[in-house]
């Protein structure tokens, strides 16, 4: 397929993954790091409830809270921190 279908494609929103090979593919900037953070009994028994809630571990509800946060937080609501689009976990 010539680049200017696909750009065609896409821009219609036609599905095109199937034209492209994802075995290779990687997250930009999504390379995780381990940090340890001591929260309180309390705030722990109300992020489970949230999670459970949710159907969803404590770690994911974390993880999305502190992002919506800082995206919020951002110079530009659209951008993250790095310049790139902001991207869902």
């Amino acid at each position: 397929m010539k680049a200017d279908q696909f750009e065609r494609q896409f821009d219609e929103g036609v599905d095109i993954t199937a034209n492209l090979d994802l075995s290779k593919a990687k997250r930009v900037l999504q390379a995780a790091k381990r940090v340890n953070v001591d929260f309180p009994a309390w705030m722990v028994d109300s992020l489970d409830r949230e999670a459970s809630k949710l159907g969803v571990t404590r770690q994911s509800i974390i993880k999305v809270w502190l992002a919506e946060r800082l995206q919020a937080n951002a110079p530009s609501a659209t951008a993250s921190p790095t310049g790139t689009p902001a991207t869902h976990l």
